[in-house]
């Protein structure tokens, strides 16, 4: 029987639409600035919206104090939905808006570019995924980078004349003063409750046992509802109660990371005696200092550790999410919340064991034992990264790195796994053993 064959013509395929997101950055908190933010986001929704020839993806926008794509979330959090095949195209206002760092950039848009997304720049009129989209962005790139520099650099030779002056650069209110003119103008009322807080302090009271005696005083803080015991902590190390100002007590890093880093004598620093009116006496000042020292080296003697000590602390470098605690028969665990519900394809962030974060920290804090306490008076958070790097972000405002070893599953094993372990293995050996 001969066979008849039929051709069946495939479905015609229907042309699909490009998904398209935009990324919107403003450098600054301020007022204006965030106005002008919401303002790029409606832009970027309605142009996206309004087209019938693409599908909404969304706007990506950030409130960021630098150029560099790890302290983004927003930014992670697109470049996240990128690797999971969620966007096409991506629209953003300029170069130096995506990034200012010439490495990042190019980076960034290589991998996109090896996704198959485009990302177009308006200011620039260019396509990175075009064959001298490239060649053109790291021009005009390092052009921005230079340019940046340059204005970094004359920032600084202004700030350091200032200084010399005597005048001001930075700075904000604080309880007991408002800032005028660049100049701390007392507050009466504020004034009152430093006093206070000083006192509570010589005393005996801890800052902790401060927040609940003011709370009950029903005394308000400027921020918020409660007293928070940094608060506390702040306003008893802070130098400018006592009428002088040391200026230059910061310093930013480079013009590209613009990290604010501690100054131990990299650069002059300033003194300005009788500046303003002082609250606390020099000599309160510094009983308080001895105090806090002579509490912290108790501390140092005393090492706790709870099992949720990292807690709030972690967020990971990839996706811009929270770590969560995770156990193991093997091991104690952190890993990102958001690869933990959708998977590695969501997130590629990597798991950290509770032993290396300890040892990190010890390591940055400059102490033989860990102390949660102390931890979390100098630790801001954690930003977990890729290729197993922590950047420690402090409460003074500096960041410090910290690059950990994986160790091997019987390096990290202690004498108690091992011994269950050889427990396990006997009973399944006899398990197996037959009488006849």
């Amino acid at each position: 029987m001969e066979k008849t064959i039929t051709k069946l013509d495939a479905l015609p395929k229907l042309a699909k639409k490009p998904r398209v997101a935009a990324y919107a950055r403003v450098s600054s908190g301020k007022d204006a600035m965030l106005h002008s933010l919401s303002t790029q986001v409606e832009h970027y929704k309605k142009m996206i919206l309004e087209n019938n020839e693409w599908e909404f993806a969304g706007v990506y926008a950030d409130k960021a104090l630098t150029g560099t794509k790890d302290s983004r979330e927003e930014f992670q959090q697109l470049l996240a939905d990128c690797r999971a095949g969620f966007v096409d195209t991506i629209i953003t206002k300029s170069i130096s808006r995506f990034a200012r760092n010439t490495v990042t950039l190019l980076e960034t848009v290589r991998e996109l570019k090896s996704l198959g997304i485009d990302v177009f720049f308006e200011e620039q009129d260019i396509h990175s995924i075009s064959g001298e989209g490239e060649m053109i962005l790291t021009f005009l790139a390092t052009f921005a980078q230079e340019e940046s520099r340059s204005t970094s650099e004359n920032m600084k030779w202004r700030i350091k004349k200032d200084f010399e002056q005597g005048i001001m650069w930075g700075g904000k209110s604080c309880l007991g003063y408002k800032l005028e003119n660049k100049r701390y103008v007392l507050v009466p009322e504020e004034a009152k409750i430093v006093k206070t807080i000083y006192q509570l302090y010589l005393n005996g009271n801890g800052d902790e046992q401060i927040c609940k005696l003011l709370n009950a005083m029903d005394i308000p803080p400027i921020n918020g509802t409660k007293w928070h015991w940094s608060t506390i902590r702040n306003i008893l190390t802070n130098y400018n109660y006592t009428g002088d100002l040391i200026l230059q007590k910061t310093y930013q890093e480079n013009h590209l990371t613009k990290k604010k880093r501690m100054n131990n004598g990299e650069y002059d620093q300033y003194l300005i005696k009788d500046d303003h009116e002082p609250i606390i006496s020099k000599e309160t000042y510094h009983k308080a200092q001895r105090i806090r020292k002579q509490r912290l080296n108790k501390i140092d003697s005393k090492p706790v550790i709870r099992k949720h000590a990292f807690s709030g602390m972690l967020k990971c470098g990839v996706c811009g999410r929270n770590y969560s605690h995770k156990s193991t028969p093997y091991n104690d665990i952190w890993k990102c919340s958001y690869a933990l519900k959708r998977g590695v394809e969501a997130c590629h962030s990597k798991q950290v064991p509770t032993k290396m974060l300890i040892e990190a920290s010890n390591h940055i804090l400059s102490r033989q034992g860990f102390d949660e306490d102390f931890f979390k008076s100098k630790v801001d958070f954690i930003l977990v990264m890729p290729n197993r790097r922590f950047v420690f972000q402090m409460k003074d405002g500096t960041s410090e790195e910290y690059i950990w070893k994986e160790k091997s599953r019987s390096e990290s094993w202690t004498s108690e796994m091992r011994d269950q372990a050889r427990i396990k293995e006997l009973n399944r050996l006899k398990g197996g053993v037959h009488h006849g």
